[in-house]
């Protein structure tokens, strides 16, 4: 067995160290790593970037391990450690992805804006355009707005020139510069043209084409969109009538009708054609123009509806899809047959999606008595209940606290109806959480107590060291003690992963 780091007297006393401890003694690498992958962020998130590189370092599998020491990496270089960041960097045996880690540690120490050290470390660079660009970037953000200019123009990789514009420009927007805004789109606009591959250079334009809008320039957000739709109506894929729905909805929003409905004529994909006519139906109900709204609704409904095996492409999108049409009848006030449409879905997941939006939908409406009827006639114990929590969610965004708190109250007493182990673990969390959230800090303790307990019967390690490591997290946020019922519980789970 590798070098074991996590003590059994330090396990004992910390949550997450009993995470590491059961993680570090799964024999199986797949397991391993699993557990890994979850454990180590956690250490990453208490600043603990030593011990999370020896246990990356344990990992046998070189891509789970050169992932992991990527993440350590970035970290350092947000801590100001860059140079320990490039010695994990160089420890990453795949090149690809060593090569990665160095661009990533370099776009982090130039966005903390020390731009001489992310330019030296570009310079071993192959590819150093991105990091360049994120100079770029923090140049404009400095107020160096030539140097920002200068430092684009020598990036010979338009896509990179595009990113920092884009970024330019998202900074003007926050500092409510329009017009400046405007200026870096144009420029990205300009860079976007020279991207060579196509979807790539379709993807940027429809980018460009929205911040326009959002920017006040509708003008030139249609010349934008008429150029994407220029490039998208010759491709000769899969992804034509996704861009071309997108130009469409681009349109709509740009306030041009006639070149949306023109250019949505153009999609002959049914789901496609749904998905932007989704779009249309929200965009006509937004400006109160409701009958419309209902009109292109029902028409996406009867178009995906429609649409047979052979002709679809892609059928988790178009199940999901369904339901988004489905959540947004009940929007619309349509509530039956908003219920009726997440019946008709062909993948039970998506029928328990849009029961829970449904419901949702329904509390925010005031509905109560017909959210709740909507949440029972979700089959499984274990998604009612986290449609309960999702229910809970909503009026406590709501402020209606007390009504948070007793959707939550129930779904703890439901818990021990789910005979899911790893469900029961995973709910009996988002409850301790919300509950601490909600001040209540006894049901939190109860609710974490309880999943522990749970943790505890787990037959897969890498589940107990995953559940145990997203606990120690709500025992961390809530200021929780480790008591004696906790050591007791731990001792025996610690006791088993030593065999």
């Amino acid at each position: 067995m590798a070098d074991l780091f996590i003590s059994r007297q330090t396990a004992e006393q910390d949550l997450l160290s009993a995470a590491a401890f059961v993680a570090e003694r799964i024999r199986s690498a797949d397991g391993h790593a699993e557990a890994m992958n979850t454990v180590i962020p956690h250490y990453l998130g208490k600043g603990n970037v030593d011990l999370a590189a020896e246990l990356a370092n344990a990992v046998d599998d070189p891509y789970s391990r050169d992932r992991l020491l990527m993440q350590i990496a970035e970290k350092c270089a947000e801590l100001d450690d860059a140079e320990y960041a490039l010695q994990l960097a160089d420890a990453i045996e795949d090149n690809g992805m060593q090569a990665q880690c160095r661009e990533r540690v370099a776009i982090v120490v130039a966005n903390k804006g020390d731009i001489v050290k992310a330019a030296s470390i570009a310079e071993d660079l192959q590819h150093p355009e991105f990091v360049f660009a994120a100079i770029a970037v923090a140049q404009a953000a400095g107020g160096s707005e030539a140097e920002a200019n200068e430092t684009i123009s020598g990036i010979d990789f338009a896509t990179a020139s595009v990113s920092a514009w884009l970024h330019i420009t998202s900074e003007n927007i926050e500092k409510k510069e329009l017009e400046k805004a405007a200026d870096s789109l144009s420029k990205a606009a300009d860079a976007a043209n020279e991207i060579e591959h196509n979807e790539e250079r379709i993807r940027a334009l429809l980018d460009i084409g929205n911040l326009f809008i959002e920017v006040k320039r509708s003008d030139k957000a249609v010349e934008v969109f008429d150029e994407a739709r220029a490039d998208a109506e010759v491709l000769e894929n899969i992804h034509r009538d996704f861009f071309l729905g997108s130009c469409a909805l681009g349109f709509l929003h740009a306030g041009s009708d006639e070149l949306a409905d023109g250019t949505l004529d153009l999609v002959t994909d049914k789901t496609q054609m749904a998905s932007a006519l989704l779009g249309f139906a929200r965009d006509h109900w937004k400006k109160d123009e409701k009958d419309d709204a209902l009109d292109a609704l029902d028409e996406a409904y009867q178009i995906l509806k429609s649409q047979k095996d052979i002709e679809t492409r892609d059928s988790r999108g178009a199940n999901a899809l369904m339901t988004s049409i489905a959540a947004q009848f009940a929007g619309f006030g349509k509530t039956e047959r908003a219920i009726d449409i997440a019946h008709e879905n062909f993948d039970p997941a998506e029928v328990t999606s849009g029961l829970t939006q449904i419901a949702q939908i329904l509390a925010m409406q005031k509905e109560d008595e017909l959210a709740r009827s909507t949440i029972n006639q979700i089959v499984e114990d274990a998604d009612r209940v986290f449609a309960l929590i999702r229910l809970a969610d909503t009026k406590s965004a709501a402020d209606e606290k007390e009504a948070a708190i007793a959707l939550l109250d129930e779904s703890l007493q439901m818990v021990d109806t789910v005979p899911q182990m790893v469900s029961r673990a995973n709910i009996l969390i988002g409850l301790a959480t919300r509950f601490n959230e909600a001040a209540n800090k006894e049901k939190a303790l109860q609710a974490a107590r309880a999943c522990l307990a749970v943790i505890a019967e787990l037959r897969d390690e890498a589940a107990q060291a995953t559940a145990l490591a997203e606990l120690a997290s709500l025992y961390l946020e809530a200021g929780f003690e480790i008591g004696e019922s906790e050591r007791q519980v731990v001792g025996r789970l610690l006791a088993k992963a030593d065999q």
